[in-house]
């Protein structure tokens, strides 16, 4: 008989651990079944600004298609910072295409867009109207292109690199600026189409001129693509391991 209390005991700790579990799936189940039960349709609506906004009917970005990913499964299915404006999602699909025959064997990857009615997607102070999006920069590695840091998913933001766009954890690796510019590129080509354009892109100032010694430098240059000069220090050293952009209709 001693023992009917301990034995009450461990079920009803059993039973709370349970309920804990069962808790815990539910936060992060019913996230993921909202992003992959979402269908894009009609047209979106961006109100306010990039830092200070709302989005309507947000369209969410393909998860992966030919020759582009979404970096993070997490960040997608669970954080939902995977939306745009249905006018900007062409924009990346179009140009993503663009660069099909291109680079056939390598794989773009998006980072984080929008949550899916905008707002600030913390520690983001932008991204709130679905115009504002994240792209991973490639990396080679004497010339052949380096995958490993494609997928690691969110530890990506925390990759760190020089001035002249060399990794810090090893200078052999470096900045694809040629991919990088691009792609740039390719995205103010599909912007126009769709009657947008680039507003800004926001890469380390440092590397600025790293990404005009590029292949596609002079054209990137000539294209009159605004590059933000000047950045917080803190802000500036964010932005070395990806390209932040924001479109704005013409």
């Amino acid at each position: 008989m001693g023992n009917i209390p301990k034995v009450t005991a461990f079920l009803i700790n059993m039973r709370a651990k349970h309920i804990v579990i069962i808790v815990l799936c539910l936060i992060f189940l019913v996230p993921t079944f909202g992003q992959v039960l979402h269908k894009n349709n009609g047209e979106s609506k961006s109100i306010g600004t990039v830092s200070d906004g709302k989005l309507v009917n947000g369209y969410k970005v393909p998860f992966k298609g030919e020759n582009f990913k979404y970096f993070s499964a997490f960040d997608y299915f669970i954080l939902g910072r995977c939306y745009v404006h249905s006018d900007v999602y062409k924009i990346i699909i179009e140009s993503y295409k663009s660069l099909e025959n291109k680079y056939p064997d390598y794989t773009y990857k998006i980072m984080e867009c929008s949550k899916r009615k905008g707002g600030r997607p913390f520690p983001h102070k932008t991204h709130q109207n679905g115009t504002s999006i994240d792209f991973m920069t490639p990396l080679k590695k004497d010339n052949k292109t380096v995958r490993f840091f494609d997928k690691i998913g969110m530890w990506r933001y925390l990759m760190k690199f020089d001035s002249n766009g060399n990794a810090r954890i090893n200078k052999k690796i470096v900045i694809d600026f040629d991919k990088t510019a691009n792609h740039i590129l390719a995205l103010e080509k599909a912007a126009r189409k769709n009657g947008y354009r680039i507003k800004k892109v926001i890469l380390e100032t440092n590397l600025k001129d790293e990404i005009y010694k590029s292949k596609y430098g002079e054209e990137l240059k000539n294209s009159n693509i605004y590059f933000v000069k000047s950045l917080p220090k803190m802000i500036n050293e964010l932005h070395d391991d990806h390209y932040h952009i924001d479109f704005e209709k013409i």
